[in-house]
């Protein structure tokens, strides 16, 4: 079975294409390092909700989006020798991120369900 990576984070509006050419710049390293996919979701309806949300879990602020992503494995054991490499690559550490990323949200998921 697969593993994932879960990605939130808020980013600028206006840093749209900046974002999008980051995960293009991205993209061809996760998959050297062993990722077989890589989804990256601009946010179009993320409503408020009452006690938490998509937004305050980022801290988004009023000009900024926020993002869901995720890059899929064929295991945990090859994610986690790919994110290694992925850490240690001076092309991915040369990489400006047009987000903040103290305010990244992620995490590894096994699936229990794909349909």
């Amino acid at each position: 079975m697969n593993y994932v990576d879960g990605f939130l984070a808020a980013v600028p509006a206006a840093s749209k294409d900046a974002y999008l050419a980051f995960a293009k710049k991205s993209l061809p390293l996760f998959k050297e390092f062993g990722a077989t996919r890589m989804v990256e979701c601009w946010g179009d309806d993320v409503p408020d909700g009452k006690v938490t949300d998509f937004k305050s879990a980022v801290k988004a602020k009023e000009d900024e989006i926020v993002i869901f992503s995720w890059i899929e494995w064929p295991s945990k054991d090859v994610r986690d020798a790919g994110m290694k490499k992925m850490m240690d690559d001076p092309r991915m550490r040369d990489m400006t991120m047009p987000f903040d990323g103290q305010r990244l949200i992620f995490g590894g998921f096994q699936p229990i369900l794909d349909a």
